[in-house]
């Protein structure tokens, strides 16, 4: 954690509240005792916090404004239960709805002489779907499962939770930081995300920026054919699609395609 970071961290620390400060709370507390410049603003801000506290606390309340809100406490939760009501209401209509909409998706296909047909395949999932869901995936703040840069180990993890784990890395990512992985889930498909830095400037807890998900090809349909590389642009991310064996890969990573090319 650096000094700007624990200064994010600090703006919410509120000593006089009691209670227990959590972890990054704590770094941040220990980084003040290491970090003269950062301990002054501390103790500055504190006393900021302390200021305002004594001005609120001086502010007298105008007279007849707690019987004014109990009065209106008891006419707001009188309003809440009348709008209960009509929530159930509504739920037990959508119950009765999706009860219907389910006995007919069942029956249709006896009504219409296909149940010989046997059931229907999960429909695959298209590149564009994919790329979308994955891109998600890495910039919508996920938890990595295991923070190591060390390879073996993360094949070794992938493998134990039946992740793919026979992949080929490219060449380029030698450059980039490996920080860990991850497994997501491509419909009834295990994905192993691999976790890189780039050495660009993260963002606060942020904890990589540069992500290679493998996946079995069969999970999609309309991969490139092996040997190409397909680049494209997702709303977050900058990415690269190829093919190699009965794996399918995305690199991607907030950026352009000259970013992407330099790790392949």
């Amino acid at each position: 954690m650096n000094t700007e970071e624990a200064k994010y961290v600090l703006l919410g620390y509120r000593p006089h509240t009691g209670e227990a400060p959590d972890p990054d709370t704590l770094e941040a507390l220990d980084l003040t005792k290491r970090n003269p410049e950062l301990g002054r603003w501390l103790s500055e801000h504190c006393a900021r916090q302390d200021a305002l506290r004594a001005k609120f606390r001086s502010i007298k309340a105008p007279a007849g404004l707690k019987e004014q809100i109990i009065s209106e406490q008891i006419l707001y939760k009188k309003a809440a239960a009348r709008k209960q009501e009509r929530l159930v209401a509504a739920l037990a209509v959508v119950a009765v709805i999706v009860c219907l909409f389910s006995t007919m998706q069942f029956w249709l296909p006896y009504l219409k002489g296909s149940h010989a047909s046997g059931p229907s395949q999960p429909e695959v999932l298209t590149m564009e779907d994919y790329q979308a869901r994955m891109a998600y995936f890495a910039t919508a703040g996920y938890a990595m499962e295991l923070l190591t840069n060390d390879p073996v180990q993360i094949r070794a993890y992938l493998a134990q939770k039946d992740a793919p784990a026979d992949y080929t890395m490219p060449a380029g990512l030698a450059t980039a930081e490996l920080a860990g992985c991850a497994i997501p889930q491509c419909d009834d498909k295990k994905v192993s995300l691999l976790c890189f830095r780039t050495g660009r400037p993260l963002p606060p807890r942020q904890q990589s920026d540069l992500w290679l998900f493998v996946v079995d090809r069969s999970a999609v349909k309309s991969w490139p054919p092996e040997g190409t590389k397909q680049f494209g642009k997702t709303d977050q991310l900058a990415t690269v699609v190829w093919t190699e064996g009965n794996k399918l890969y995305l690199l991607g990573t907030t950026g352009d395609d000259q970013t992407l090319r330099k790790f392949l």
